[in-house]
C-alpha cells in the first residue's frame, strides 16, 4: 500500500501524458509530421485560422496532418500541469473535489465513446474510474477523521 502513498493520481496523469506525447513521436503515428514540425523550431507549424473553411483557404493533406498532431501533441503536453496540480492537492491529504472527477470521468466518456479502441479507453478510462473511487474513498476517510475531532 505504501507505492499508493507515493503514487497520486497527479503522477498517473503525468504518465499518461508522457506516454501519449511519446505516441507523436513514434514513426508510424505522427513522427514524420513532428519531424516537419522540428524543422521550423516548432514555430508557425500551422496556417492556423487559414485552415478554417470560411477562409476558403487551399487547405493541403499535409497541413491538415500538422495540425491534428500539434493538437494531439498539445493536449498531452496540457495533461503535465494538470496533473502536477493533482499531485500537489493529494499530497499535502486533500481529495479532489467530487464535481472534477465527474467532469473528468464524463470529458474521458465523450472520448470513448468518439474513439472506442484508443488510450481513452484503455488507458484513461481505467484512471477515470480509479481517480473517481479513490477520492471518494478518501473524502470519505476524511469525513470520519473530522467527525472524530
Amino acid at each position: 500500500m505504501r507505492i499508493f502513498n507515493i503514487i497520486t493520481n497527479g503522477v498517473l496523469l503525468i504518465i499518461i501524458a508522457i506516454i501519449h506525447n511519446l505516441t507523436v513521436i513514434e514513426p508510424d503515428n505522427g513522427g514524420t509530421q513532428f519531424s516537419r514540425m522540428a524543422e521550423t523550431y516548432f514555430y508557425k507549424v500551422s496556417p492556423g485560422a487559414e485552415l478554417l473553411p470560411i477562409v476558403e483557404a487551399k487547405t493541403s493533406f499535409a497541413d491538415v496532418e500538422i495540425l491534428v498532431i500539434f493538437w494531439f501533441l498539445y493536449f498531452g503536453l496540457l495533461l503535465i500541469p494538470l496533473g502536477l496540480l493533482i499531485h500537489s492537492i493529494e499530497r499535502k491529504g486533500g481529495t479532489l473535489p467530487l464535481v472534477f472527477t465527474i467532469s473528468y470521468l464524463l470529458f474521458v466518456l465523450v472520448g470513448v465513446y468518439m474513439m472506442p479502441n484508443s488510450g481513452m479507453t484503455f488507458i484513461m478510462l481505467p484512471h477515470a474510474i480509479y481517480m473517481l473511487v479513490i477520492n471518494q474513498i478518501r473524502a470519505r476517510k476524511n469525513r470520519n477523521v473530522e467527525v472524530k475531532d
